[in-house]
């Protein structure tokens, strides 16, 4: 029998959990309405298509743009149909597997891509940028680094 020995994290560790969930839903939320307002696609489609500019020519398959971009598997089925739709990006069958596909962006992906980070860079410095100095930013971020690093 497996038991679990419960701990019950302090008052600062909370605080820190709260205020981490609360910044993320306020900062997407803001992004979001931003991209909106600009008549561009969802912050999805971003992450997608920047994942597929990293990945070059021979693209990613659909699991692959799952783990790198922490969508769930029906979620990234399901933006790449719109994508695809919306002539962003091509689907190629996989030479070492007949079944399998591979997905690409197209040169009108690049383009949506570098027309929504413009947007979204913006978006950044206005949450982050616009109230945080270098040195705050740096210790930030070196804090959340160590952070995820020790999830591993």
């Amino acid at each position: 029998m497996y038991i679990v020995k419960m701990i019950k994290p302090n008052d600062a560790t909370v605080q820190v959990w709260t205020r981490l969930l609360r910044l993320n839903k306020i900062a997407l939320k803001r992004v979001e309405g931003i991209l909106k307002k600009e008549k561009l696609p969802a912050l999805s489609w971003y992450d997608i298509l920047l994942e597929l500019e990293r990945a070059g020519a021979e693209g990613l398959r659909p699991y692959e743009l799952e783990e790198v971009t922490l969508l769930p598997q029906y979620g990234v089925s399901r933006i790449l149909e719109k994508i695809e739709k919306a002539g962003y990006l091509q689907r190629l069958t996989c030479d070492d597997d007949g079944r399998g596909q591979s997905v690409v962006i197209t040169d009108a992906g690049l383009k949506m891509r570098q027309k929504m980070w413009s947007v979204y860079s913006a978006a950044i410095e206005e949450v982050v940028g616009t109230n945080l100095n270098e040195a705050e930013a740096a210790t930030l971020s070196g804090l959340l680094k160590d952070l995820i690093s020790k999830q591993s």
